[in-house]
């Protein structure tokens, strides 16, 4: 994996351990839903310490995002995409094929 649990602990604000399994499960759902959009493995077009940042942080926000909306619809919020999020970092990195 490109992001460890302590990574994305920080990211969530998190200092319990109660749900360190449910976080690793979520980081390696993330990753791969990440490489599936860009079309390729990230550890294997990467050596570990040339990940590019920005994929590391769409990971990141991914593992996140699901932890803290564990359920497939939020009801009675208005919620709308931030800029420059998960869309916009994969598309960078696409790789691209015609």
């Amino acid at each position: 994996m490109i992001v460890d649990l302590e990574t994305v602990k920080q990211q969530l604000g998190v200092t319990l351990d109660i749900d360190d399994a449910m976080i690793e499960r979520k980081i390696r759902a993330a990753q791969d839903h990440v490489e599936r959009l860009l079309g390729y493995k990230i550890e294997e077009t990467f050596q570990p310490d040339a990940v590019p940042p920005s994929l590391v942080e769409a990971v990141c926000q991914l593992t996140a995002h699901w932890y803290e909306n564990r359920e497939a619809a939020i009801v009675g919020v208005n919620a709308q995409d931030l800029p420059l999020g998960l869309e916009d970092i994969v598309r960078e990195y696409r790789g691209w094929t015609f």
